[in-house]
């Protein structure tokens, strides 16, 4: 039993590497794609770099959601890729080692990634997405270019919504502008022009003047409507008064605790919908979480299996397991979205398709009977593999 221990002490040694790296190289690719958003506050917004890191800090929670998944399948494939493509596995089975007394360290790593995930997706996700949110939401009520973006309806100024299709940053003008402004009780103003300019009065003092549109107002206490033609409009915000000085903003689902998303979810309400989206949000911070399992199970016995690839092969081929898993699950998001499948089963049909693959896979490579790998998939790894060689 002794000599076993050792070698799963070895196992699970050699799962920490690969994770790290795999953690941090896919994190940080992650990040980068969010880099020309980032670098447009820079340039546009005049944001200093203290506010850019917390906006990167409040991002990694969301990414590593996904990262920590995709490193522990990569991490426990390339580790028995290696060892079984330098013949360390053929010496274990020689010793009377079977595949299934390997299972231990897989199994215990893979909890752990659930138990790091499960921290991430309960406390992590909803932090950084209301920190994210309401930092952006400050940036933009101490700056009104924040609040300019370009194809957006930005809901940053409370009461007020503004879409612009087109800002040129260096001189304020504004093309195909759309502001919706609630600021007064009962009356919904919709402004709409094809151009227009930003102004800066006095302090936070802000004008929006609009060039030859029309203004549709609703008046909801009396029931009436006024439509009216301008030349010259004048839309004036003051960022101190939204707000009242404070960052206050209304919790989407995605932000909510799990205390209250269970709170949501045990008074029910009339909204279905609404019920149905917390439910499947509840779903979700353990099914994500619990990817590490089913990902970890697929991933040992193709690690066995591939002894033929090299590293870089076996990272693309856990990154291509993963993307087919995030595909499952995004489809149990539309299903479950349409009320077509329970949101029980369509966010943990996935888990339920990997895991099943895995165990399957390691039943036959157990009794060595390899399963060959489908044909679309091994002409993928043959060109990864004939461009890695030409490379060589």
């Amino acid at each position: 039993m002794k000599p076993l221990s050792i070698i799963n002490r070895y196992i699970f040694r050699e799962f920490l590497s690969p994770f790290i790296i795999s953690l941090f190289f896919l994190t940080f690719v992650f990040l980068m794609m969010r880099i020309p958003e980032i670098t447009n506050k820079v340039v546009n917004f005049n944001a200093d770099m203290s506010s850019i890191l917390l906006l990167m800090a409040y991002m990694l929670p969301r990414f590593m959601e996904f990262t920590i998944p995709m490193s522990v399948m990569i991490a426990i494939l390339l580790t028995f890729m290696r060892m079984s493509g330098e013949n360390e596995l053929i010496a274990l089975k020689g010793a009377g080692v079977s595949l299934y007394s390997l299972l231990p360290p897989v199994l215990i790593f893979s909890l752990a990634g659930v138990v790091l995930t499960s921290m991430v997706t309960i406390a992590g996700v909803p932090w950084g997405r209301l920190s994210l949110k309401n930092k952006t939401l400050e940036l933009a009520r101490s700056n009104m270019d924040m609040a300019l973006q370009e194809r957006q309806f930005n809901s940053e100024l409370e009461n007020v919504m503004i879409y612009i299709s087109q800002v040129d940053m260096k001189t304020k003008k504004l093309t195909d502008v759309f502001i919706e402004d609630r600021r007064t009780k009962g009356v919904v103003s919709i402004s709409i022009a094809p151009s227009g300019e930003l102004i800066r009065s006095e302090g936070a003092i802000y004008t929006i003047r609009l060039f030859d549109g029309v203004i549709n107002q609703v008046n909801e206490d009396e029931g009436s409507v006024n439509h009216i033609r301008f030349g010259n409009y004048d839309i004036n915000i003051d960022l101190n008064d939204t707000g009242k000085g404070e960052v206050q903003t209304a919790k989407r689902l995605s932000e909510e605790s799990l205390t209250d998303l269970i709170r949501m979810v045990k008074t029910g309400g009339t909204d279905d919908k609404l019920l149905r989206s917390a439910l499947m949000q509840l779903h979700e911070k353990f099914s994500i979480p619990f990817a590490c399992l089913s990902l970890g199970l697929l991933a040992f016995p193709l690690g066995v299996q591939s002894n033929s690839l090299q590293k870089s092969s076996g990272f693309g081929l856990g990154v291509f397991f993963f993307l087919l898993y995030y595909f499952f699950l995004a489809a149990g998001w539309s299903a479950g979205e349409t009320g077509n499948f329970p949101p029980g089963i369509a966010m943990w049909l996935p888990d339920i398709i990997m895991g099943c693959a895995g165990i399957f896979l390691l039943v036959r490579n157990a009794k060595e009977k390899p399963v060959l790998m489908p044909v679309f998939l091994q002409k993928i790894i043959t060109v990864l593999r004939t461009r890695i060689l030409r490379r060589a």
